[in-house]
């Protein structure tokens, strides 16, 4: 779990998300320490996707400003705005792989475009960037050609290799079944712990909220701001906020644990739908 200190990974302040007159979310502050997982919850429709396309400069601020190790992000000029951006990795809710890639050639994409690389280092990075998400020897497969999981697997090795960061994630589990999401909520655990990244994560799905998450932000959408922050498991009991205990607690009932089959651990999952 990361550890708080004064000087947070990202940080932002009274940010404001619109489209033209329509308000998503106003006068969000938050700080995201270096190495943590910290996810953005709340249901439909609140702005969790929007917040996540702010932080990584798909969209800009109605008001606000957003931190990279305080430097500015959002006024930053077009060449520091870019070396910032070069920080980042991004795994987008279906994966956006492309389909007439191999998974190799979809890995090494951004080392073509963003560097100086020889092909024969290229390779070697792609090659190790798979095996770290236990895709080793499908090299020369295509996405048709594998599982909704190992296609999300694939496409955090792309994330991963310019060796980011930071690490975005948009609904990561998002149509997987229950033992599958649990190994991708794994893997982002043991990324995390092995390379030290800032991990942001967009989630609705409690099992996976309560699987990875050091701190949570929850955007309540009745209020159309932040309506709660810190640990997933404080704030289901702790919080003032009832719709944010309401989110937190929904389908409790509906939770059961399973155990891996091929490790044997144990872990949470929903037995009836998803809701939010």
């Amino acid at each position: 779990m990361a550890t708080p200190d004064s000087n947070p990974h990202i940080s932002v302040r009274n940010l404001t998300m619109a489209y033209g007159d329509y308000v998503v979310m106003r006068d969000l502050t938050f700080d995201i320490q270096r190495g943590e997982i910290f996810v953005i919850m709340g249901g439909s429709g609140c702005g969790k996707s929007t917040l996540l396309r702010h932080l990584t400069g798909l969209l800009q601020p109605a008001a606000g400003q957003i931190f990279y190790d305080n430097i500015e992000f959002t006024g930053a000029d077009d060449e520091d705005r870019n070396h910032m951006l070069r920080k980042f990795g991004v795994m987008f809710q279906g994966g956006a792989l492309w389909s007439s890639m191999t998974l190799a050639e979809n890995v090494a994409f951004p080392l073509e475009e963003f560097t100086d690389l020889p092909p024969d280092i290229i390779r070697e990075t792609v090659e190790l960037k798979l095996a770290l998400v236990g895709l080793r020897g499908f090299e020369e497969f295509y996405p048709a050609e594998i599982s909704g999981g190992m296609c999300k697997r694939a496409s955090l090795a792309r994330a991963m290799a310019l060796d980011p960061e930071f690490l975005f994630f948009d609904e990561p589990s998002a149509g997987l079944d229950p033992l599958s999401a649990r190994r991708l909520d794994d893997l982002i655990l043991q990324l995390r712990d092995s390379l030290g990244t800032t991990v942001v994560v967009v989630s609705h799905e409690l099992a996976s909220i309560f699987a990875i998450a050091d701190r949570a932000i929850y955007l309540d959408v009745t209020t159309r701001t932040m309506g709660g922050l810190g640990n997933p498991t404080f704030l289901r009991s702790q919080s003032p906020n009832e719709n944010l205990r309401l989110f937190l607690n929904r389908g409790m009932a509906g939770l059961h644990q399973a155990h891996d089959p091929a490790t044997g651990a144990p872990f949470v999952i929903a037995s009836g739908p998803h809701q939010g």
